[in-house]
Order: structure tokens, then sequence, then C-alpha cells
């Protein structure tokens, strides 16, 4: 698969799976407000960690270039897709100074784990 396409690909699982659970746990947002917002991140965290293992685990180098461009990247994708889906009038509607102090600050854990995993597979390799 084309690099490029597999980190679009990539992003978006990053933002669907958290997404599709948020549904299904949607009705502990009001009755359990802190279960919900500690289910998110740790979904996202598992689902992040997976899709960077699978994009890391046939490369033999740049561990660390490639943590960053794809955290970055798929930072960007998440938040791109979800200021279409909160910023418009619609029933998940948010301010953005909500959802910039909200949503995309839990994103930033995205590129710190993938660089953290570049730092790791790249001190791996140079022990070797």
């Amino acid at each position: 698969m084309n690099k490029y396409l597999k980190i679009v690909i990539f992003g978006f699982l990053v933002w669907l799976v958290p997404f599709a659970v948020s549904f299904l746990v949607f009705p502990l947002k009001t009755s359990m407000k802190p279960l919900f917002e500690s289910i998110m991140p740790l979904v996202l965290t598992i689902v992040v960690i997976t899709l960077t293992y699978y994009y890391m685990k046939n490369l033999n180098a740049n561990f660390v270039k490639e943590g960053i461009i794809i955290g970055i990247a798929w930072y960007i994708i998440n938040i791109a897709i979800d200021l279409v889906m909160f910023l418009p009038a619609s029933p998940m509607h948010m301010s953005f100074v909500d959802y910039m102090m909200d949503i995309s600050l839990t994103y930033v854990m995205i590129p710190v784990i993938t660089i953290g995993m570049g730092y790791l597979l790249s001190s791996k390799l140079e022990k070797h």
C-alpha cells in the first residue's frame, strides 16, 4: 500500500474507532461523565498504539521521523474531521474554544505516542 494512502487511512481509523465507541458509550456522558471521559482517551490510546505498530512494523530506519510524520498527520486529520462534525449547527455542536480545550487537547496524545514509539524503536535499533 502507498505510504501516504496508509497514513490517511490509518488517520481516519484513529478518528473513526473512538467516534464509533463514543456512540456506544454515549449514555454514560450524562449518567457517569467521569467514566465516559476516561473511556475515550483510553480507546484513542489503544487505537493509536495499534495503528502505529502496524505502520512501523515493516520499517527498518527513520522511526522517529516516521513517528513525527504520522503523529502530526493523524492529529491534523482528526482535528479536520472533528471541525466538520462539531462546529456547524448540529446536535454535537461545540464552540471552537470549548473544542480546542477539550477534544483537541486530548488529541495531542496522538503525536506523543507515535513519536515515543519512534524513539523506542530507534533506540532498540541502535543497541544492535
